[in-house]
């Protein structure tokens, strides 16, 4: 997640590959049916979890962070790819100049389903140059990452089409999820049903928050953690912080999900969720300290399962 609402930089530049431009209609209203429930598969948290590790690895090996135009930025982009690309999906490296700097989005499209309904999910890859990045925001685009292999394991056919995200440059102002929705047609914008954000999803000492920006999605959200007894509570700290508000201003219905960064957990809260109030969410925030170490495993579980049911939900 970006540090503040406005943007400190701003984007041009040209596309290094041609876009997929598919769309969707407006989201379906979420339903809580079992039978819906039960096709969603469990994301194992042990995969998500190889994943950050990963991204540690390589931050590790390219002087400790994964930020926009650093070399750490790109080898995260090209372990997400590869993944995507033996699984089976049509990807697309988007590319843009910000802060003098080049930078990239990475689209993957999974065959099949209504061109005119698309729901898509996606997260931020870059990280501050200060450290890491592996809640903020490794742990979003594992998730991502996860739930799309899953889609592929399953072979699911869904009644929508499927596309997923991973964008540059967020930590600089949203700029890389901005260049995408710029670039799209009015159609191909009002064809995409649903966009869900996912940043910072494992905090360490979490909350469970949901976007309520659009109702339908929301609830879907809801119907999930209210089925694993969890309660949620609405999304505040990161209003206009991160990269579903560039869909929003367009337009598309959003939502998402969020464990929280640097406020502190208030005593309700804490006997809510359990964790320790008058400690900030990620005390790790936007820090060196920023690592695999900094993950809770049952808000990263949560959220991830939460993720995939989302999108098995939404594309029916």
């Amino acid at each position: 997640m970006k540090l503040s609402v406005s943007a400190r930089a701003v984007a041009a530049g040209g596309m290094a590959t041609a876009m997929l431009l598919t769309g969707g209609a407006v989201a379906d209203a979420a339903s809580s049916a079992p039978s819906r429930a039960a096709a969603a598969p469990d994301i194992p948290v042990a995969n998500v979890r190889t994943h950050l590790s990963q991204l540690q690895s390589i931050a590790t090996a390219n002087g400790g962070n994964r930020a926009h135009g650093r070399a750490g930025y790109k080898a995260s982009l090209d372990y997400v790819k590869a993944k995507l690309d033996a699984a089976g999906y049509t990807t697309v490296i988007q590319q843009f100049t910000a802060s003098g700097r080049t930078g990239y989005n990475l689209i993957a499209d999974w065959p099949g389903g209504d061109a005119n309904q698309v729901v898509m999910a996606g997260s931020h890859l870059d990280s501050v140059s200060s450290g890491a990045g592996i809640n903020d925001n490794g742990s979003g685009s594992a998730a991502v990452l996860e739930t799309a292999l899953a889609v592929s394991r399953a072979q699911y056919k869904p009644t929508k089409h499927l596309r997923f995200a991973w964008w540059g440059a967020e930590e600089l102002g949203m700029v890389g999820s901005r260049y995408y929705v710029n670039r799209l047609a009015t159609g191909d914008r009002s064809r995409i049903s649903a966009y869900l954000n996912f940043d910072m999803i494992g905090s360490p000492n979490p909350g469970y928050f949901v976007y309520d920006d659009d109702p339908a999605i929301e609830k879907t959200f809801k119907d999930y953690f209210g089925g694993i007894g969890v309660p949620t509570e609405i999304e505040t700290e990161g209003d206009g912080r991160s990269d579903h508000a560039p869909f929003k201003s367009a337009g598309v219905p959003v939502g998402g999900l969020f464990t929280g960064a640097s406020r502190t957990m208030s005593s309700a809260q804490a006997a809510k969720w359990g964790g320790t109030a008058g400690r900030a969410f990620d005390r790790c925030y936007h820090s060196s300290c920023d690592t695999t170490a900094n993950i809770n495993d049952t808000a990263l579980n949560r959220n991830s399962d939460a993720l995939a049911y989302a999108v098995w939900e939404l594309s029916q």
